[in-house]
């Protein structure tokens, strides 16, 4: 997840329920199978597939199953019935929400995203409710415990084509144009680069800050039940955690 407080969904991502981890291998599998049908099945020669597939082995998820997959898509037209969908609403506290999920059911996902919203206190939105408050663009961050030198990894940023780049004492936050993301991720990638988190998609202009006990809590439910949700990939918000 991304579009919140720089940080925190590695965080989340670290600590996440057994649901949410048996979806991972799952939603990957399906960032795959979109990656190739849109450029092919060699991840040298496809720059969102070799992203996806890095993302992919970061997380663990085992090798045959990513080439598994990799075959599957590109043998059996996998992918070719999903739908790149993104919901909107807000949540607890105010809290706004852009959820992109991939789906072979639109109907079933967004009965799903509609009861999350719906049981944690939220409220989803039509096209455009909440999307003025964010920007697209490209993220990619770097842990500064594996790469110490701020200055190198920040020339070696802009020189592939970064828009922007600031760090603090824990991470380094490269960010991108949407055009260039997959370029700059592979040629970071290429200069040897492993990433703690990359997301493409929209970023809050502003964060909000909530501390109402009851809203924190079930804003912490309603990321986990996004988490453990099988079509919806990556989850975008304001709020400041």
């Amino acid at each position: 997840m991304s579009g919140h407080s720089k940080w925190s969904n590695i965080k989340r991502k670290k600590e996440a329920s057994d649901a949410a981890k048996g979806a991972v291998f799952t939603k990957f599998a399906k960032e795959i199978a979109i990656a190739v049908k849109a450029g092919g099945s060699d991840p040298n020669g496809n720059s969102r597939l070799k992203v996806v597939v890095a993302k992919a082995k970061a997380a663990n998820m085992p090798n045959d199953n990513i080439n598994r997959a990799i075959k599957k898509a590109a043998e059996a037209g996998e992918g070719d019935d999903y739908e790149e969908i993104t919901y909107e609403g807000y949540g607890p506290a105010g809290i706004a929400f852009m959820v992109k999920a991939l789906t072979n059911n639109r109907n079933r996902t967004a009965a799903d995203v509609r009861h999350i919203f719906d049981k944690n206190g939220g409220n989803l939105g039509v096209d455009g409710s909440v999307g003025f408050l964010f920007e697209e663009k490209g993220t990619i961050i770097i842990s500064r415990e594996d790469y110490e030198d701020e200055d190198a990894v920040m020339m070696d940023a802009l020189d592939c084509g970064a828009a922007d780049f600031s760090g603090d004492d824990e991470y380094y936050e490269i960010t991108t144009s949407t055009a260039d993301y997959y370029t700059v991720c592979e040629a970071l990638q290429d200069k040897g680069y492993v990433f703690a988190d990359s997301s493409l998609g929209p970023v809050a202009f502003n964060t909000v800050e909530v501390s109402d006990p009851v809203a924190v809590d079930q804003l912490e439910k309603m990321l986990d039940m996004m988490e453990e949700n099988e079509d919806i990939q990556e989850v975008f918000h304001n709020w400041s955690n």
